[in-house]
């Protein structure tokens, strides 16, 4: 998505759409006032609950990655669950701008061996990223202390474990040097309850990434809805395969897309809509 001077983002009251979507208007700006202070309401679980603890036990079996679907608060999720003790997110950046290497998230998962990916972080008029992005050491764009849609960061740190946080608890001294991370937002859910302040307008597709806080992931697009009402279903939710406690979310509307390899459970699985925007970054699952 597009950000720039004028950034705005609008939403709406959300309705049930199976996917995959009808491509969307393009909606040019920032959230309307998503807050990045820890203000939020207690969401009520929706969807169901898969099994009590928020991550596995260390000695559990490792998952393999199986697309997971699944609709909580009226709202249809598509995407990909997967356990980070056997596979990882990496950032695929495209130095060039947008398209410059890559048409889709099919060509950027391909290049880099991946078994799935989305669309990622947003990006300026010119094409550069919105906030900070590090792809296998190399840093790109600016630490974005301002923008709701930087609010949140997707990292990983030396020793090889990923994390989503506020952009707070990390600085921008200390991002600049993990081998991986994306700045993006807003918050969605954080300690597992739905931010508050998320503005409303009209519905789109959204690109999210959703954590238990230990071993279990879930990559994937939302269908159309608004930021706030997607908060809600999420929060507490079992609904892809684990309690959600914390997820971002990442650029939407025409940039919102998924791809997920024949060799992964559920797959082969193409969403990207007719009109599609070439992006500037993927985020791609890699075994480890």
């Amino acid at each position: 998505m597009l950000g720039g001077a004028c950034l705005l983002l609008a939403m709406a009251a959300c309705r049930p759409v199976e996917m995959p979507p009808p491509p969307q208007a393009v909606a040019v700006g920032p959230e309307a006032s998503a807050t990045a202070a820890a203000d939020r309401a207690v969401a009520t679980p929706v969807g169901p609950e898969a099994g009590g603890a928020s991550a596995d036990p260390t000695d559990a079996p490792v998952r393999a990655p199986q697309v997971v679907s699944w609709s909580a608060g009226g709202l249809a999720f598509e995407g990909v669950a997967f356990d980070s003790r056997g596979h990882r997110l990496r950032l695929v950046d495209q130095a060039g701008g947008p398209g410059s290497l890559f048409a889709n998230a099919a060509e950027a998962a391909r290049a880099a061996d991946g078994l799935a990916a989305v669309n990622a972080g947003f990006f300026t008029p010119e094409g550069e990223p919105l906030g900070l992005a590090v792809a296998a050491g190399q840093a790109a764009g600016n630490w974005n202390r301002e923008s709701s849609l930087a609010a949140g960061i997707w990292y990983e740190d030396g020793s090889g474990i990923q994390r989503i946080s506020r952009r707070g608890a990390l600085g921008a001294e200390r991002a600049r040097r993990m081998p991986e991370l994306l700045q993006s937002g807003p918050m969605l859910v954080e300690d597992g309850r739905a931010v508050r302040g998320l503005g409303g307008g009209e519905p789109r597709p959204r690109t999210l990434i959703a954590w238990d806080g230990g071993s279990r992931w879930w990559i994937g697009r939302a269908a159309p809805c608004t930021m706030p009402a997607m908060a809600e279903a999420l929060a507490g939710s079992g609904g892809p395969g684990f309690r959600v406690l914390h997820a971002l979310n990442l650029d939407g509307g025409r940039s919102s897309e998924l791809w997920v390899d024949g060799g992964v459970s559920g797959g082969p699985l193409t969403r990207r809509p007719l009109l599609n925007r070439r992006v500037r970054n993927h985020l791609v699952l890699v075994a480890r």
